[in-house]
């Protein structure tokens, strides 16, 4: 009960980085004015909260305000793509620090591929200066499906081969830390609710675009996961979307020559943005290819949305900067049209807040989440 308190505490500081005095945190925890004092001196003394200066209230003492020391503690995240390796350093604040990213290896031992993996995740953390013992773990965002008991990348499409590749424990082994896997949809919406666009929604959607694309979904302030951990497929809504399909299309069309055929996730990327490129310079054919893909996604979202009442869709991922405007274009309104989502409550539509690197800030916002967040499920004797 003590620990579920302090991350409640913890928790309610984080989501106010102006400061929050000992009375106004007494009030939005519901927490006794003595059990929240222990519990911040308790945080002033482990180094995680600091006294930020004084509150007047207009009479009486002014009031010491507490902000959670960013520096206090950190989480690298990995996010494996088919195309690029990218590394982050965050804070408590779930700042980056410190950044690193590489070309996905093709056809390379999965071994000598996670040693790397493990040497770059160990120098991000030396490289920035910071005390091994306030790295808090590593997370890792991969494409699905995944075995989250086992800890296993179970053969995503376009990484051939990585089947049934235990990661997690390799990575775990390699650096010394602990190590948290997941899907890299959910580690984008984990990132968006821990310091991006849905920090303010207990209901939110976060559409990913990538080599691949998926939804993450938050529910009453819960991130869903489903039975195996592999939640956020998008066939089954009309929404399935591929950086390979949408180029080969334009070749298929005769937008792009054959030349761009795609040999890997990396040619596939490459022809897009060469798609973009046209689509901006207002090349008819190459601007449908991208609004009829807009519509596919749109009309995916909109469903979801209903289904489950949310109030913030986020878009993102590492390809998502390159059409971000034209899609958001064809989908915000057909949001704003739609019959199925109801006028109840405003939706928000927006891109994500945090950048291309949204999978990886997500999967070291996985290491923060489950360290320092409050969980009911804490309070259930063993």
């Amino acid at each position: 009960m003590g620990d579920y308190n302090e991350s409640v505490v913890l928790d309610a500081i984080r989501r106010h980085p102006e400061g929050l005095s000992r009375v106004e945190l007494a009030t939005s925890t519901g927490l006794s004015a003595q059990t929240v004092s222990n519990i911040c001196r308790r945080l002033l003394d482990q180094g995680l909260a600091r006294e930020s200066g004084k509150q007047s209230t207009g009479s009486g003492k002014p009031r010491t305000l507490l902000q959670v020391a960013p520096g206090a503690r950190y989480a690298v995240g990995v996010h494996l793509d088919p195309a690029v390796i990218t590394y982050v350093l965050l804070d408590l604040l779930g700042t980056v620090v410190a950044q690193h990213s590489g070309t996905t290896p093709r056809g390379v031992d999965t071994e000598l591929v996670t040693a790397d993996m493990a040497a770059a995740v160990t120098s991000l953390v030396e490289r920035a200066g910071v005390e091994r013992a306030r790295v808090l773990g590593v997370g890792v965002a991969a494409p699905g499906p995944v075995d989250l008991d086992a800890g296993l990348v179970i053969d995503p499409p376009e990484l051939p081969s990585w089947g049934s590749v235990p990661l997690r424990d390799r990575l775990a082994a390699a650096t010394g830390y602990p190590v948290l896997l997941d899907k890299d949809v959910i580690a984008a919406i984990v990132a968006e609710r821990w310091a991006g666009a849905a920090t303010e929604s207990r209901n939110s959607l976060f559409f990913y675009l990538g080599t691949g694309s998926g939804m993450g979904l938050v529910v009453d302030d819960t991130v869903l996961r489903g039975s195996s951990g592999n939640v956020g497929e998008v066939g089954g809504l009309g929404a399935a979307c591929t950086t390979r399909a949408l180029v080969e299309e334009a070749i298929e069309l005769g937008v792009l020559g054959p030349e761009r055929t795609p040999a890997g996730p990396q040619d596939a990327e490459r022809g897009l943005e060469r798609l973009a490129g046209l689509a901006a310079a207002g090349d008819p054919d190459a601007g449908g290819i991208i609004d009829r893909w807009a519509m596919r996604i749109g009309r995916g979202v909109c469903a979801a949305a209903t289904l489950l009442d949310s109030d913030t869709i986020v878009f993102g991922g590492p390809v998502w900067p390159l059409l971000a405007d034209r899609l958001l274009a064809v989908i915000e309104p057909m949001v704003t049209r739609s019959p199925f989502v109801r006028r109840i409550h405003p939706t928000l539509v927006t891109s994500t807040a945090i950048g291309e690197n949204v999978a990886a800030v997500g999967a070291a916002c996985l290491v923060l989440d489950n360290t320092l967040s409050a969980r009911p499920g804490s309070l259930l004797l063993a």
